[in-house]
């Protein structure tokens, strides 16, 4: 059995005391659920904060980006030494906001992947198509490129990958994904897997569901053969909401 994984991914919210009072909140909501691994992803400027926040609790702490150097001159970027150092253990990687707004591409994704896994960390790789590639029936072309160029040479490696597949198309456009919807896609994930690194190790691999997860849906959701929890957005920045998406996956 997949061990459900549930990520808070806080994108540019919350100063570092706001994230230390955030993760006290999630810390009381969620010290009893067990069976399901909790991580909370906050800015950058929040880590330090945040780490001491969730030391000694059940709450993982995450970063919502690395870059594939390990030093030098790339202003503005962060190392995955860096976040090691702050007691960082997972991190986002090619997030549809990193792709639509600063450039990322399936290329700087694997190389990001890459440094990541090399420096111990748990890579969240994100994976979606747009409303324009779906509606001109490019889901399943687009889902099987992103997953196959991100994780593209990384051997035995692969295991310790999560996948989040963000339906980018149902994020702010009044459309939203049934759970069948987005089982199917899930499952298309996991034979791609199975195909770069066979069946068995594919069924070990846990893919989150990114397209708007709440507490409303996340049992229907997470009770889907393929999905393993979700990459939360919004509902991850109140302590009550995110808490009882944990729950909806034990």
């Amino acid at each position: 059995m997949r061990t459900k994984i549930v990520a808070g991914n806080w994108k540019m919210n919350k100063t570092a005391s706001e994230a230390a009072a955030l993760i006290a909140g999630i810390r009381r909501e969620v010290a009893e659920v067990s069976g399901v691994e909790v991580v909370v992803c906050p800015p950058f400027t929040d880590l330090k904060d945040a780490a001491a926040a969730c030391a000694g609790s059940n709450v993982a702490l995450g970063a919502q980006n690395v870059h594939w150097k390990a030093s030098g001159a790339f202003t503005g970027e962060i190392s995955a030494a860096m976040l090691k150092d702050l007691g960082v253990t997972h991190v986002i990687i090619g997030h549809s906001e990193r792709r639509q707004y600063f450039g990322e591409t399936d290329e700087t994704v694997n190389q990001r992947t890459r440094a990541a896994l090399a420096a111990g960390l748990v890579p969240i790789v994100c994976v979606g198509e747009t409303l324009a590639e779906r509606d001109a029936g490019q889901m399943e072309a687009v889902v099987v490129r992103q997953t196959l160029a991100g994780l593209a040479g990384l051997g035995g490696d692969v295991a310790k990958v999560v996948i989040a597949y963000e339906p980018v198309w149902a994020i702010g456009t009044g459309r939203t994904a049934t759970p069948e919807q987005a089982q199917e896609v899930h499952a298309l994930i996991r034979r791609t897997l199975a195909g770069l690194a066979g069946a068995a190790v594919a069924e070990t691999i846990r893919i989150q569901y990114g397209g708007s997860m709440k507490p409303e849906n996340a049992k229907e959701l997470m009770a889907q053969p393929d999905i393993d929890g979700g990459l939360i957005g919004g509902a991850a920045l109140e302590a009550e909401s995110f808490a009882a998406i944990v729950r909806a996956g034990v």
